[in-house]
């Protein structure tokens, strides 16, 4: 008997939960790369880069938010115990919680410390807030301590959902892979 498929992501929340996903994996690297010895020779074009993924990322985690609270998420599945999908729920608040601190914070310790935003500056889009220093040294260290929270949270995410995939087989990652289409992919379901 094929058992039903779980209630899926909508293709709006797959397309951004994985689109920002990728941005994450470039932008962490990057900011790495772009502050570290070895690769000076190459620390404009990655700040560049950085700056301008961070831009588009914040934009995108603020549609991603708003279409968590307009296109609510599917249920946990039933036979999660309680405190499994109080988990879950907090890590997924968490991974918001991270990105909103990231891109933020990178923005005001970019503006508010009198860099440029290429990208921004390209589009025609003004600074949102004016030069402020002592606040832009500050929001660096919440950059930078965000982005190790959001490594280490997002390996959280990652291996329940490997282990939900590949040792329960309980069509949980159907939920959100794949991004486009529809029905589980192979290997998600009961065997």
């Amino acid at each position: 008997m094929i058992e039903p498929e779980p209630p899926r992501y909508s293709v709006v929340a797959r397309l951004l939960n994985w689109t920002i996903a990728a941005m994450v994996f470039v932008m962490l690297p990057v900011g790495i790369a772009m502050t570290s010895e070895g690769f000076q020779e190459y620390g404009d074009e990655l700040f560049i880069l950085h700056k301008g993924l961070g831009s588009v990322l914040l934009a995108l985690v603020a549609v991603r938010i708003v279409s968590r609270l307009v296109l609510r998420a599917p249920p946990a599945p039933s036979h999660w115990p309680p405190i499994q999908r109080r988990l879950a729920g907090l890590s997924h608040f968490g991974l918001y919680l991270l990105l909103v601190a990231m891109t933020v914070s990178g923005y005001v310790r970019t503006v508010g410390g009198g860099f440029p935003i290429e990208l921004l500056d390209t589009l025609g889009i003004p600074p949102l807030i004016p030069e402020m220093p002592e606040t832009a040294d500050r929001m660096a260290v919440i950059h930078k301590f965000s982005a190790y929270a959001l490594v280490g949270l997002v390996g959280v995410h990652v291996s329940a959902a490997m282990h939900s995939a590949l040792v329960e087989k309980d069509g949980v990652m159907s939920r959100m892979w794949p991004p486009f289409g529809g029905g589980r992919s192979r290997g998600s379901g009961h065997g």
